[in-house]
Order: structure tokens, then C-alpha cells, then sequence
């Protein structure tokens, strides 16, 4: 493990935020000079069939060190880190969470990381964490995966008495925007089943997630002098605020949890001549997803029929589904985690996401994907976190998911 915090923090310092209006894959260059990075250290560590395509995904062979027919178990991580906050550099720190001390992250701007306001903390006192500097979120999510794998993948290299079967392993592009699965080719990875390593705290497993949609909204006014308006202007913005206000005020991100759904207005720009919305629906409810969005296209239907037909446009596309319907019918797999989670002392948790992973797009693309670990926490926020012994079980959990597949494989 002692390689595991500083390839971390190494990958952690590269900035390889998507671009959203891009339209190249990936859609960044950074993204693309850090799996060629990755690719070179694949292969000094031994390493097969390892390439990144012209989309900017990579792909690797851990062979097999038995001639048994085990089946072919897969491990996978995104390249990107979180748009959400605008980046100009990622300054890791390790730090030693003291009892009831906060972790002064940057003294300069009085931030500072609390149990009281984050009491998650409480659970890793006395333990080693990585932070950020307050200045940009730790890109955790997913460089910690990424680092667990491939430590992984070092660790049973070094350790060749753990028999194995072949495992391969994927690092993907643009996983923040929603494009991870996009130009994934499945039949080339070639895995009977894989794990995304992209979850949160530690003895995360996650084989639900939202189904998912986003909608764009355009408003169309009409801007006339205000001295002179009455019976004649269209204030778009309004009209956008009236939108919104007929959606459930409750069924928001701030106030559901767990299997609740939401509407969250994730961008509003506008003036009295034209406003744009951009909207994400979710639920894990295929039924109450669909009634999500209908009352959204219903309450467009009223706007344009109360200002005029044309004033709002509506284009609404399904991102992603439910995982659950694909991994239940093999839900040994999830067995498996559970069981490898627990002989290496991880409590597992199963909880649902609350958002989606590449997994659930590859589970519909006939890869079974569940979602574990990486121990991190605070995700996309100057408040991320993640403690150095949660990064060592994901790994540790990892190698045990390959040891247990080719221990059942060879008592059958």
C-alpha cells in the first residue's frame, strides 16, 4: 500500500475537468494525456493488452496465473473529475484528523474542515485524511478509484500465490457529464461482470441508482418600453419563475434523501426577451419517474397556452435507467462484494445512488456493473475528503473480489 497515497495525490494534482460543449471524446485534452500517463505505468507494471483508443479510453489485461476457467471480472474508474467548480490548480494535503480539532484547510480564507458542521468526520478520528486546500474540490471522485485499482492490480502482481482469473480493468472519459458509457465497447473489454470503484464513504455497494432525465427550457418574450407595457410585454424570466413554481416545491435536492426524487433547476440565464432553464429529473421509481416527467411537459403545455403557443420549448432526453433491473437477475455479484468487503473487516453498507455511475449505462449495454467504494467524501465540494485507511480497503476489497472469484470458480 505504500504506493497508494502518493500515486493518489499525483493523479489528484492533474486537472482533467470535462467540457460539456465539447464535442470531441474526451473532451478535453488533459483527459487524454492522463490515460496516456496511466497507460505507460500499466505497462511498466506488467501489465497486457494495454491501449487507449482514439476516444480516449483505456483498457488492460491482468492475466490469468491459473489455466482454470474463471470467469472474467472487471474494475473501473473515469478519468474526469467534477465541472462544478471553476479550477485553477488541485493542491492535495494529508493531514492527521485530531480529536476535536478541526482541519484548518485554508488559513488564509478561514475554511476550515468541522465535525460540527460535516459530523461524517467523527468517524475517522485518528486517522490520516487527504484535503484539499480550499481553493478547489479534491477530484476524489474519481482519481481515488483510479488509484485504487491500479494499487490493486500492483498488489497482486507482487503477490502471485492469490490465484486469479483474467481481470481487466477500463479507465473512461467524461463520466461527470454524463458521456462515460457513451464509446465504451463492451464486447472489446470483454468481462463476464465488472465493478465500478466510484462510491463514496467506505463499504459503500450501490446497484440502484436514478433513472434519469434532463430537460432544456426556452422562454420566448416579448420586450417592449415599461412605460408602455401593459397588455403588451412577456417577461421571460417571470414566466420562468412561474414554471418552476408549479413544480413541487419539496421535490428538490435540499430536501429529499435516500429513494426520493427531485427536479433541480441546475442553470437559469435569462432576460425579459428570452430565458433558458436547464433541468435534471430523477428518481429511482421507474413509474414515478415517467410521472415526473409528465408534469413537466403538462405544465409547458399550460404556459404556452396561457402566453401563446411557441413561448416555451421544451426538449427533454433520458440520460440513463435503473440499475437494479440488470444486476438482480445475477446478484451473485453483489454477493460477492458483500462477502469480500467483510473478510477484509468493511461493514457493508448497501444504499442506492443518488445520481448515476458508467455502471448503470453498461449494465443496459449487457455489462453487469454494481458500484463500490472509494471512501470519499464531500464529493465536488472544496470540502472533499477522503481517509487514507478507506482508500487502503477498497483496495484490499478489490484484491478480494479477485481471490473469492477464482476460489468459488475452482470449488465448482
Amino acid at each position: 500500500m505504500e504506493n497508494l497515497v502518493d500515486r493518489f495525490i499525483r493523479y489528484a494534482r492533474i486537472n482533467t475537468q470535462p467540457d460539456e460543449n465539447s464535442k470531441t471524446s474526451p473532451t478535453t485534452v488533459a483527459q487524454l494525456e492522463f490515460a496516456n500517463m496511466l497507460a505507460d505505468e500499466l505497462l511498466k507494471l506488467g501489465l497486457d493488452d494495454t491501449r487507449v483508443d482514439d476516444n480516449g479510453y483505456l483498457m488492460a489485461t491482468l492475466p490469468a496465473n491459473t489455466n482454470e476457467n474463471i470467469p472474467v471480472v472487471g474494475f473501473i474508474a473515469h478519468l474526469d473529475i467534477s465541472p462544478d467548480l471553476k479550477i485553477n490548480g488541485i493542491h492535495p494535503q494529508v493531514v492527521e484528523l485530531r480529536y476535536g480539532k478541526p482541519v484548518v484547510l485554508n488559513d488564509k480564507n478561514n475554511m476550515v474542515l468541522s465535525p460540527l458542521e460535516f459530523p461524517v468526520l467523527n468517524s475517522y478520528m485518528g486517522q490520516t485524511l487527504v484535503v484539499t486546500d480550499g481553493q478547489s474540490n479534491l477530484g476524489a471522485d474519481d482519481k481515488a478509484g483510479v488509484a485504487e485499482i491500479i494499487t490493486a492490480m500492483e498488489y497482486l502482481i507482487g503477490h502471485p500465490e492469490i490465484k486469479r482469473g483474467k481481470v481487466r480493468i477500463a479507465f473512461t472519459p467524461d463520466e461527470e457529464i454524463g458521456r462515460g458509457a457513451d464509446r465504451f465497447d463492451v464486447k472489446k473489454f470483454s468481462a463476464d461482470f465488472a465493478y465500478t470503484i466510484d462510491g463514496g464513504g467506505i463499504g459503500e455497494i450501490q446497484y440502484e441508482n436514478f433513472n434519469a432525465a434532463k430537460a432544456k427550457i426556452t422562454i420566448q418574450g416579448l420586450n417592449v418600453h415599461p412605460g408602455s407595457a401593459k397588455n403588451r410585454m412577456k417577461n421571460s424570466m417571470l414566466i420562468a419563475m412561474e414554471l418552476n413554481s408549479m413544480l413541487p416545491s419539496f421535490e428538490t435536492p435540499e430536501h429529499t434523501e435516500n429513494y426520493e426524487g427531485f427536479y433541480h433547476l441546475a442553470e437559469l440565464t435569462g432576460s425579459v426577451e428570452s430565458t433558458s432553464m436547464n433541468y435534471i429529473l430523477r428518481d429511482h421509481d421507474k413509474n414515478r419517474f415517467d410521472r415526473k416527467k409528465e408534469l413537466l411537459i403538462k405544465i409547458v403545455d399550460h404556459l404556452n397556452l396561457k402566453y401563446g403557443q411557441r413561448t416555451v420549448k421544451l426538449i427533454m432526453v433520458d440520460q440513463y435507467y435503473n440499475m437494479k433491473e440488470k444486476i438482480e437477475p445475477v446478484f451473485s455479484i453483489v454477493d460477492l462484494a458483500i462477502e469480500a468487503m467483510k473478510s477484509v473487516g468493511v461493514v457493508p453498507r448497501v444504499v442506492p445512488v443518488r445520481g448515476g455511475t458508467d455502471g448503470a449505462r453498461l449494465s443496459y449495454m449487457g455489462l453487469p456493473c454494481p458500484n463500490l467504494f472509494t471512501g470519499a467524501h464531500n464529493l465536488h465540494s472544496r470540502y472533499e475528503f477522503i481517509p487514507v485507511q478507506s482508500m487502503e480497503k477498497a483496495v484490499s476489497t478489490i484484491v478480494k473480489i479477485v481471490e473469492l472469484n477464482a476460489v468459488k470458480s475452482l470449488k465448482v
